[in-house]
């Protein structure tokens, strides 16, 4: 089977889901960075902690459309392009719009558990009384400054997806480079593990997001080898 007889040839073609994703994604930053620019689009929809005063349960779905800045949103919008239309050609709406979402929310919670760590040792090394009020503010500051956004760990799902299915096929790094499917998941994989854990001052990407979307790709990817009907 080759992944070339499931690809869009034009954007009339895409599969509706996948076309919904990109103008969703891309309507709302085109409104929150130039229509509605004075509205507070990222308290609302960005993934907050949930110990921050800022957070709201529908976070964990919005999140995965909003993004940081346009490389951001170009990127991972070319990542669903690529990969989702294969995907959902193959799969079907239902099962394409189900893996998508699960995978953006075990990115989630993969990365609420980098946040706890990150807020516990922030907290720890700071000699404040949390019983006052200076204290609750300053721990409130700390949660809320814990966010989340992007669609990057449901691209990392849809990679491992593609990778498993077509594991010999070429993608090209930053369009040049050839690589394996399957050695390009794996080394993304082991780069954002070590970089995750390595937690260098100013880096606020989300590696343990990514690995969190990458992970519960693979898990959904072998159950529905088991049980083609499992999420569907």
């Amino acid at each position: 089977m080759s992944y070339q007889e499931f690809k869009p040839r034009q954007f009339q073609q895409l599969p509706v889901v996948v076309k919904n994703i990109l103008i969703i994604n891309i309507a709302l930053f085109v409104a929150s960075r130039f229509l509605f620019k004075d509205f507070p689009f990222d308290q609302y929809l960005d993934l907050h902690y949930f110990k921050a005063s800022l957070f709201k349960p529908h976070q964990f779905v919005s999140y995965m459309f909003m993004h940081a800045d346009l490389s951001h949103l170009f990127f991972n919008m070319i990542a669903v392009y690529m990969f989702g239309s294969i995907l959902e050609n193959l799969w079907g709406q239902k099962r394409f719009l189900n893996f998508y979402l699960l995978t953006g929310f075990g990115a989630a919670i993969a990365q609420y558990i980098a946040f706890y760590f990150q807020s516990e040792q922030i907290l720890s090394t700071v000699n404040v009384d949390y019983a006052s009020v200076e204290g609750l503010d300053y721990q409130q500051q700390v949660y809320n400054s814990l966010v989340c956004l992007g669609a990057s760990g449901s691209v990392f799902g849809l990679l491992v997806a593609f990778a498993m299915m077509f594991p010999n096929t070429y993608l090209n790094i930053y369009f040049v480079i050839p690589v394996k499917a399957k050695y390009l998941v794996l080394g993304y994989g082991l780069f954002e593990l070590v970089t995750g854990f390595l937690n260098r001052s100013g880096d606020n990407v989300g590696h343990f997001a990514h690995l969190g979307g990458l992970i519960v790709g693979v898990v959904i990817m072998l159950i529905w080898k088991r049980d083609k009907n499992f999420f569907y």
